[in-house]
């Protein structure tokens, strides 16, 4: 599971920074500076929360059953919450709006602050203090 979380955490990572690259020299061209800005946010959040799997994935002190858990909630929270958040920024564009169904980016933000309150339970769970 762990190489699984690590594999992802970076793909996402890389994924954010193309996508960032592309709001910022593609996208600057046919986006209002809200929608720009709405794009970036999501890409802001993806890539947070890649570096928080890359943590997941290394974290010794996490039991693989929270690491699953947050794993599963990470990846789906990313797919909803940064995923719906580029399909409304640039619907314009693509002509493809989601703004009827605009209630799974909030459901992808709370999957996300689950994830971080199951990281926070295992960190209470913990035996000790002493980490290393």
């Amino acid at each position: 599971m762990r190489k699984k979380i690590l594999v992802t955490g970076a793909i996402l990572g890389c994924l954010a920074v193309i996508l960032g690259a592309f709001g910022a020299h593609a996208l600057k061209k046919v986006l209002t500076i809200d929608q720009l800005n709405s794009f970036e946010t999501g890409v802001r959040y993806q890539m947070y929360h890649a570096l928080l799997l890359l943590f997941i994935g290394v974290a010794p002190y996490i039991s693989a059953k929270a690491q699953k858990l947050i794993y599963v909630f990470i990846l789906w929270g990313i797919i909803l919450f940064s995923g719906s958040i580029y399909l409304l920024a640039t619907k314009d564009v693509t002509g493809f709006d989601i703004s009827t169904i605009g209630i799974i980016t909030p459901i992808g933000g709370t999957l996300l602050i689950v994830a971080w309150i199951l990281m926070i339970v295992s960190f209470f769970k913990l035996k000790t203090d002493k980490i290393a």
